[in-house]
């Protein structure tokens, strides 16, 4: 790989999972961008991963309620799938449990984080890249 200073870097531990795509409004990008940047601290990157989903929701226009309404009313709007619906639910537990220091439940390690992360990140693909490349689709076919 890359050579600095005469030292030969082979592998990054945990590997840089940093791409975030552009259709993502800016708070929840932010989020995102954090979670990833700090998957080494577990806990944190999964608040910080669940305050991404919470934000999506919100540009989407879920605004009321707690995040598990609001989760329950994007799938019953047809938003987001029923199984995408579940798997918001358990980051939105696990990331509760961290946040409310829930001795009952044990720390996350960095594959939670990860996975957490990774659910975020087709949330950002269905919700938003995907309607981006349809749009664009529609217009492009339109002018022809």
């Amino acid at each position: 790989m890359a050579s600095q200073d005469g030292i030969l870097v082979e592998k990054i531990y945990p590997e840089p999972e940093l791409s975030i795509p552009e259709e993502l409004p800016d708070r929840a990008r932010e989020y995102l961008r954090q979670a990833k940047e700090s998957i080494g601290q577990p806990a944190g990157a999964v608040i910080l991963a669940a305050s991404a989903v919470d934000s999506m929701l919100k540009a989407k226009g879920y605004k009321e309620g707690s995040l598990y309404s609001r989760i329950d009313k994007a799938a019953s709007d047809h938003l987001i799938t029923d199984g995408m619906a579940k798997w918001a639910h358990h980051v939105r537990l696990e990331s509760n449990s961290q946040r409310h220091a829930d001795d009952s439940d044990p720390l996350p390690t960095v594959e939670d984080a990860r996975r957490v992360i990774k659910f975020t990140d087709a949330l950002v693909q269905f919700l938003f890249v995907l309607p981006a490349l349809i749009d664009q689709g529609i217009e492009q076919t339109s002018a022809n």
